[in-house]
């Protein structure tokens, strides 16, 4: 496996290894096990207990059993193929983005498995107005990874394919 993949891999561990250490000190650590609960940390920023029964954004909740396991199915999948492009992409920006979203689907992963739901918790908010849902690490990693991966794909590539093209054009003989 070459250093990239490795590498790669070692962030994914260490994305997994920090979402589900920081859901256990919010939920053991804390006490923050119930919804409602909640710690102030700033002003603006709260740790706030959430189950989160859906995928992004909630939705696609899973209100029964089977649609539980469907999600945990699903997002296996994803995972999975993640870490199969893993494998075989080269560059190392796009591996550092594909890391990030697969540490963080691992994470949910195992919650998802062990509870029924994500436990989500960091609340940002400015007084009553919250730009985002309540989240966590690992969907933080999945956002950002995702993001990364969108922005090479539509700008980042575009410009290095018509910089190669035009090194592969062929040099018209000036003697000619």
């Amino acid at each position: 496996m070459n250093r990239n993949r490795t590498l790669g891999f070692a962030l994914a561990a260490l994305i997994f290894i920090a979402d589900q250490a920081m859901k256990a000190f919010v939920v053991e650590g804390l006490g923050l096990a119930y919804e409602g609960a909640f710690k102030e940390i700033l002003p603006f920023f709260d740790l706030r207990f959430v189950a989160n029964t859906g995928v992004s954004l909630g939705l696609l909740a899973a209100e029964t059993a089977w649609m539980r396991w469907a999600l945990v199915g699903g997002t296996a999948l994803v995972a999975a193929g993640v870490g199969w492009w893993m494998l075989r992409e080269k560059n190392r920006n796009d591996m550092f983005a594909l890391a990030l979203v697969l540490g963080g689907a691992l994470g949910n992963i195992v919650d998802r498995t062990r509870f029924g739901y994500v436990v989500d918790y960091a609340d940002l908010h400015f007084g009553e107005w919250r730009p985002f849902l309540v989240f966590n690490v690992a969907d933080a990693a999945i956002t950002i990874g995702v993001v990364i991966l969108l922005i090479r794909a539509l700008f980042v590539r575009d410009k290095q394919e018509a910089e190669a093209s035009a090194d592969a054009a062929p040099v018209e003989n000036a003697n000619a």
